[in-house]
């Protein structure tokens, strides 16, 4: 990507019908949860466009105050087991529409506040100085949680390896295990042509295609529960946050 200047377009989701009501917009040190992912990509200069697509005319209208235009999100998309790539390509051909054609998208999901701008700069760089790479997102390493420790029921309820051991024997010490990594699922930025636009990317996140650059961090989360909105006002005052 370093011919020409490319396009960098922030895309804020976040539908209205989730579990815990209004979580999007939930009061968080005074501002909505969604003005921080918001004013990360507004703080930065290589973001040119912003966009907000939802099916909730409160979330829509937050995402406005924060200067994001609107997208109406179709209820197909809107459902709980709608998926993000219809929400992306539905976003992309709004765009289209318009005469925008990113080749840099920053998909930001509205209930998480966990997000830096620092964060979003690096994704950006990433994927400009090295166009073979298909998307560029937040990763923290969780051992606790590698896949090798993780259970299934059996039929009879009784506990199961999720993997199958039966030709290894693994180390009970999490230190003697490959490094684990999670996606944050704060944001991911994405190379268009390289990702939401390939085939076969890594699932179940495919729409990130298959070179997906990590920037690491040590926390990353996002709202499902009251108690998340303490924690990511602390967070936020911890890491001296303000827009």
């Amino acid at each position: 990507m370093k011919n020409k200047k490319k396009t960098v377009v922030a895309l804020l989701t976040g539908r209205g019908n989730s579990t815990l009501l209004n979580k999007n917009i939930l009061p968080v040190l005074g501002k909505p949860l969604l003005y921080y992912p918001a004013m990360a990509a507004k703080s930065c200069e290589l973001v040119t466009g912003f966009y907000i697509s939802s099916n909730d005319e409160k979330i829509l209208k937050a995402g406005e105050n924060c200067g994001y235009k609107r997208i109406v999100r179709p209820e197909q998309f809107s459902t709980p087991e709608a998926q993000h790539k219809d929400v992306i390509i539905h976003a992309l051909e709004y765009m289209k529409e318009e005469g925008v054609y990113p080749d840099i998208l920053i998909v930001f999901m509205a209930n998480s506040g966990v997000v830096k701008k620092e964060w979003v700069e690096t994704a950006i760089t990433n994927l400009l100085e090295n166009e073979e790479l298909s998307a560029s997102a937040p990763a923290k390493m969780d051992q606790d949680h590698h896949p090798y420790r993780a259970k299934k029921l059996r039929e009879d309820g009784c506990l199961d390896t999720w993997i199958d051991f039966s030709k290894e024997t693994v180390s009970t010490n999490r230190q003697d295990l490959q490094s684990c990594y999670y996606l944050c699922h704060n944001f991911w930025a994405l190379n268009v042509k390289k990702s939401i636009e390939a085939e076969n990317g890594q699932q179940p996140w495919g729409f990130m295609g298959n070179n997906v650059k990590p920037i690491l961090v040590d926390e990353g989360f996002d709202v499902h529960i009251l108690e998340d909105i303490k924690r990511t006002e602390k967070w936020i005052i911890s890491e001296g946050i303000k827009y």
